[in-house]
C-alpha cells in the first residue's frame, strides 16, 4: 500500500483560455528590420485610408467576434496602438475607432495553456478571510505551455478542507496578460492592471531576452524575515531558447509581481529553492550545481549566490541518473523536509523526500529508499511520458498536500500523513540494502486509489 493517497482532482490544458498578445510582424530585432517597418506603415496607412463607415464596420465585426472573450478589449486595442505608434514614431491625431482598429491589426489571441499545465507549487494565500476552522486557502502557481512551447506563469486558488480534501475555485472565463514594466537593474514589474482582475485570471509572460522562450518551474515559498515581515519569493528558470538561468519572483500580496535577476555561479543552474527563513542572517537555498546532486547554498545577499556544499547525491536505483529538489524546504518539528525528484532507467522521473537537520541543514537525517510517487500505468502518458514532478508542497494539519505534474501535461493532487512519511525515511547509515517491506513497497510505486 502506497503512503500516498490520491485526491480526485485533475487540472488539464484548456485551449479555450486565451489572452490578447502583441502580434510581431517580423522577427526581432526591430531596429535591424526595415521590412518590418515598411509592413507596419503599410498596415497603418491601409486603415487610415478606409472610409469612416468602413472603419466602424470592421471594428464592429472584431468586437462582435472577440469582445465576449476578453475583458475591456477596446482598452487592449488602444494600448497596443500606443505601443505601435511609439515604434513607428506616429504622432498624428486619429479617431478612437481608427486607433483601436490599428491596434487590433497588431494583436492576436494566444492560448497560453493549450499544450500543458504542469509543475505546480503551492503556498498559503495572503487572505484567509472566511476559511473554515481547520482549513487553509492557498495559491497554486502553474507552468502553462502554449504555441511555440512558450512557458508562462499562471495561478489558481483553492481550499484545503478540514476533511483533508481540496476544493479549487472555479476556473475563470477570462485570462489577462499582465502588463510588464522595466525598472532599475533590469527588474520587470507586473501589475494586475484591469479593474476587477482576479489573481487566477493573471498570466505572466516572458519580458526580457533571457526569458524569451519561457518562465519555467516556479518554486514558491512564503518567507518570514527576522523582523516577522513576510514576502512570497519564488525561484524559476529563465530560458532564452539557447541558455538558462535562475531568476527570482517577488510579491507581497499577489497584486504586483517583480521578476529579478540573480548573479553568481550558482544562478547559472536550474532547481534553486529558497528556505523560508534566514540562518544567522544569511539566506539558504537548495541547489543542484553538478546537474545530479543536492547542494546547500548560503548567501548574505538574496540576489547573489556562490557555489555551495554538496550534501546528497544519487544512491538508490530510482534516482541513479540524477536527482534534484522539488520545491522549497518545509520546516517541521523534526527537521527540514525537502521533496526530491530522481531519474532512473528509461528516464523515469519519480518523487522522493529527504529530511535535513533543523539546526544544521547540511546534515542529512533520512531519505527515501524508494519513491513516494512514480508514474502509474494510468498516469504515464502525455507530452513527456513517465514523469511525475512537483515544484512544492504544503504542510497542514499533520498532512503534506502535494500538487504534481503528470507527464508534463496536467496536474494532479495527493496527500500523505507526515508521520508516516518520516517513519519511511532511512537514516544515512542504513542506506546499503532494501529490506523486504521496502521491496514490497517498491512494487507499488503508484497512487493508492
Amino acid at each position: 500500500m502506497s503512503l500516498i493517497q490520491s485526491i480526485p482532482l485533475r487540472l488539464r490544458p484548456n485551449p479555450a483560455r486565451v489572452v490578447v498578445r502583441p502580434l510581431q510582424i517580423a522577427p526581432e530585432p526591430r531596429d535591424l528590420s526595415p521590412v518590418q517597418n515598411e509592413r507596419m506603415h503599410r498596415i497603418i496607412n491601409g486603415v487610415r485610408a478606409m472610409e469612416g463607415a468602413t472603419v466602424d464596420r470592421e471594428l464592429a465585426v472584431i468586437l462582435a467576434d472577440f469582445g465576449n472573450r476578453h475583458r475591456e478589449i477596446r482598452r487592449v486595442f488602444e494600448e497596443r496602438f500606443e505601443q505601435v505608434a511609439r515604434e513607428v514614431e506616429l504622432a498624428d491625431s486619429l479617431s478612437p475607432s481608427v486607433r483601436q482598429l490599428i491596434g487590433a491589426y497588431f494583436c492576436h489571441e494566444y492560448s497560453f495553456g493549450a499544450a500543458a499545465v504542469m509543475n505546480p507549487s503551492i503556498v498559503p494565500h495572503p487572505d484567509q478571510t472566511g476559511v473554515p476552522e481547520g482549513g487553509l486557502r492557498f495559491v497554486l502557481s502553474l507552468r502553462a505551455v502554449g504555441e511555440g512551447h512558450i512557458s508562462s506563469i499562471t495561478f489558481r486558488e483553492g481550499l484545503i478542507l478540514p476533511c483533508g480534501t481540496i476544493e479549487m475555485a472555479p476556473e475563470p472565463d477570462f485570462a489577462i496578460a499582465a502588463r510588464p514594466e522595466t525598472g532599475p537593474g533590469g527588474e520587470v514589474r507586473f501589475t494586475r492592471h484591469v479593474e476587477g482582475m482576479r489573481l487566477d485570471e493573471t498570466v505572466l509572460f516572458p519580458a526580457t531576452p533571457a526569458q524569451r522562450n519561457g518562465l519555467e518551474d516556479l518554486r514558491l515559498v512564503r518567507f518570514t524575515d527576522d523582523d516577522a515581515s513576510t514576502c512570497y519569493y519564488g525561484t524559476y528558470t529563465a530560458y532564452s531558447g539557447a541558455a538558462i538561468a535562475s531568476e527570482l519572483f517577488v510579491t507581497r500580496d499577489f497584486e504586483t509581481f517583480a521578476l529579478q535577476t540573480l548573479t553568481g555561479p550558482a544562478a547559472r543552474n536550474k532547481g534553486m529553492a529558497l528556505f523560508p527563513r534566514r540562518f544567522g542572517g544569511d539566506y539558504l537555498m537548495i541547489g543542484r550545481q553538478d546537474n545530479e546532486s543536492l547542494f546547500l547554498l548560503r548567501s548574505p545577499d538574496l540576489h547573489h549566490w556562490e557555489e555551495g556544499e554538496r550534501i546528497l547525491g544519487p544512491h538508490y536505483p530510482w534516482e541513479l541518473v540524477q536527482m534534484g529538489n522539488c520545491g522549497a524546504p518545509i520546516e517541521l518539528e523534526e527537521g527540514w523536509l525537502v521533496l526530491t525528484h530522481g531519474v532512473g532507467a528509461m528516464r523515469k522521473y519519480a518523487i522522493g523526500a529527504v529530511l535535513l537537520d533543523k539546526d544544521d541543514p547540511s546534515r542529512v537525517i533520512g531519505r527515501s529508499a524508494v519513491p513516494l510517487l512514480s508514474p502509474s500505468d494510468e498516469d504515464r502518458e502525455g507530452y513527456v511520458p513517465n514523469v511525475v514532478y512537483t515544484c512544492g508542497a504544503i504542510a497542514h494539519g499533520g498532512r503534506l498536500f502535494m500538487p504534481y505534474g503528470v507527464a508534463d501535461t496536467s496536474v494532479s493532487f495527493a496527500r500523505i500523513e507526515i508521520a508516516d512519511l518520516l517513519a519511511a525515511l532511512r537514516a544515512p547509515d542504513s542506506m546499503d540494502l532494501l529490506n523486504d517491506n521496502e521491496l514490497e513497497w517498491r512494487g507499488h510505486e503508484r497512487i493508492a486509489e
